[in-house]
């Protein structure tokens, strides 16, 4: 489980109009606290306005490189990522999580490999992390990277991957896709079932990937999967992080009126009190005053992982954890919502 430490601010750098990455000190006692696996992310907390808020974000900075920095854009009704382009400053002091995710890529320094990644927006910011990783430690390997935004000026690191193509010649290539704006050597509009074939079967039909990487709202991802998959790209190969969800989906999977007895194992202290089985696992735990594991309650991260222990529960929406991780007794507490009478979750053994 993730624990949280207070880390000053290093550095911040206006990255686009909307967007900016952060820097953090991390002090020589907490070093390995936050040794981290390209396309790990990290968990923020903050209270604004006498709000405890956490989010979400992943880091940027290759594995190598001694840094620990994440990118933030600001959204649309987004409080912290608001705050955090407008309000934050070097030396302010931020409690963040200990680096966690399943959308990672470890390199092997012999290995040979094509890669490639579809990504949109702010969903560059764990892919920048990959992609320098396999340059700067699997030399024989390559890295294809199609990213869209609404232009040029909109391009999260744009300029940090021109150098690096200038770098790496041969061994990185970079196809933007701009919306809101037309640019050489760019394609005009969104990423499409069209761009998806367009690379695999012309720009590099003569490359075999091993492995996708896939990192945008879940429209981009659904319909980019189902194109690889209509190429005869395997399940396996397709790896996926969601930054955007729709929220119509199984919205009325939990209905019951009962209750059930609920035993929550955090930090090796178990709690048992009674829930409805119209809340979550998560919500039944916060409203009890627990400090158990949590970031998004949307089901997009996997902050709140625990395992079933005894009893049984119901995803409302699942885009994180594989069948046999299921069968194994982990959910998602955020979306779980208990079946039976009594039900133990254990956030320590994940």
């Amino acid at each position: 489980m993730s624990s949280f430490y207070k880390l000053s601010i290093k550095e911040i750098i206006k990255e686009t109009a909307d967007a900016v990455s952060i820097l953090f000190n991390v002090p020589d006692e907490l070093k390995s606290y936050y040794q981290f696996v390209a396309g790990q992310y990290v968990n923020l907390k903050i209270t604004l306005d006498g709000q405890e808020i956490r989010r979400a974000y992943s880091i940027c900075s290759a594995p190598k490189s001694g840094e620990l920095r994440i990118a933030v854009k600001a959204i649309q009704n987004g409080f912290f990522s608001k705050f955090a382009n407008e309000k934050l400053v070097v030396g302010n002091v931020i409690e963040v999580g200990t680096p966690e995710g399943k959308f990672t890529f470890e390199p092997k320094a012999e290995r040979q490999k094509n890669y490639a990644a579809f990504v949109a927006g702010s969903g560059i910011t764990p892919v920048y992390s990959i992609l320098k990783s396999v340059l700067e430690e699997e030399p024989n390997s390559t890295f294809v990277l199609v990213y869209g935004n609404k232009s040029e000026k909109d391009t999260i690191f744009h300029n940090q991957l021109h150098e690096l193509q200038l770098q790496y010649v041969g061994r990185l290539f970079v196809q933007y896709v701009y919306s809101q704006s037309t640019a050489d050597n760019a394609l005009f509009g969104r990423i499409e079932k069209s761009t998806v074939n367009f690379i695999l079967k012309n720009k590099h039909a003569e490359m075999e990937f091993s492995k996708f990487y896939l990192c945008g709202p879940e429209e981009m991802i659904n319909l980019v999967s189902d194109t690889l998959k209509e190429n005869n790209i395997s399940d396996s190969d397709i790896k996926f992080e969601l930054f955007s969800t729709s929220s119509s989906e199984g919205e009325t999977v939990a209905n019951a009126d009962g209750h059930t007895k609920i035993s929550i194992l955090v930090d090796d202290e178990e709690t048992t009190f009674e829930m409805s089985q119209k809340q979550t696992l998560l919500e039944a735990a916060l409203k009890q005053g627990l400090d158990v594991p949590y970031s998004c309650q949307g089901g997009i991260c996997s902050s709140c992982i625990c395992r079933i222990t005894e009893g049984e529960a119901i995803l409302k929406k699942n885009q994180i954890l594989s069948d046999a991780e299921i069968a194994e007794g982990l959910t998602l507490a955020c979306q779980a919502h208990p079946t039976t009478a009594t039900i133990k979750i254990d956030f320590d053994d994940v």
